[in-house]
């Protein structure tokens, strides 16, 4: 279902709305609160792009937990790591952000602002506007991390339509792309997470949390 996020705008890098070459910065039109933050009006007919990018927040999880999410969320290579060094009965301190794209469409004229990239350092792609699409249909999406294809990343497709939510699990090809068939209405997200070791010695790992929501 998702829940809603208490805003901070301490939090908040960046918010931006990108309609094809021009883009609103909409970060101090920001409320905080638990819901109901942000009013956008008077949009243009087409296709817009809504990218919000966090700054890194802290957590530290005990190691049983920590290991479940590693595994829940197919980061085997630092699970490994941490089974490899004897580290699976240690807790796990992370540094996170999260970067994340939602298109939505307003009136009939569709574009190309759903190719645009934000510049963010882990982005997901479609390969089509996802307001062309129809139910059964299969379409292709591509995942990048600093600028280069992310391989081996297990991506999860949700699926929320008439009160249930499904999800597939694909892991990316080489190219950083993987395909998911529209198999039914309503709203759409594709996520990954990607790890790292961290470069701020306060904690372990580093990770970057990517999405891209739309709706059919």
């Amino acid at each position: 279902m998702g829940e809603p996020w208490n805003t901070k705008l301490s939090r908040i890098e960046r918010l931006e709305l990108h309609q094809l070459e021009t883009f609103t910065d909409l970060k101090s039109e920001l409320k905080e609160g638990e819901k109901e933050n942000l009013s956008v009006p008077h949009l243009q007919e087409g296709t817009h792009l809504i990218v919000l990018q966090t700054n890194h927040a802290f957590i530290e999880l005990e190691a049983d937990k920590f290991n479940a999410y590693l595994k829940e969320d197919g980061l085997d290579d630092v699970l490994n790591y941490r089974t490899k060094h004897g580290l699976t009965e240690k807790s796990g301190k992370e540094s996170y952000a999260r970067y994340a794209k939602l298109l939505v469409q307003v009136g009939d004229k569709r574009d190309a602002t759903f190719k645009k990239s934000a510049g963010m350092p882990i982005e997901i792609f479609i390969q089509k506007n996802p307001y062309t699409l129809n139910v059964g249909e299969l379409v292709k999406f591509k995942v990048m991390f600093k600028n280069k294809p992310l391989f081996g990343a297990k991506v999860m497709v949700w699926n929320r339509f008439d009160n249930r939510t499904t999800i597939q699990p694909v892991y990316t090809l080489q190219d950083g792309t993987i395909e998911a068939r529209i198999s039914a209405k309503g709203i759409w997200m594709v996520s990954v997470v990607k790890m790292v070791p961290a470069e701020d010695k306060s904690s372990d790992w580093e990770s970057y949390w990517g999405s891209l929501v739309f709706g059919i």
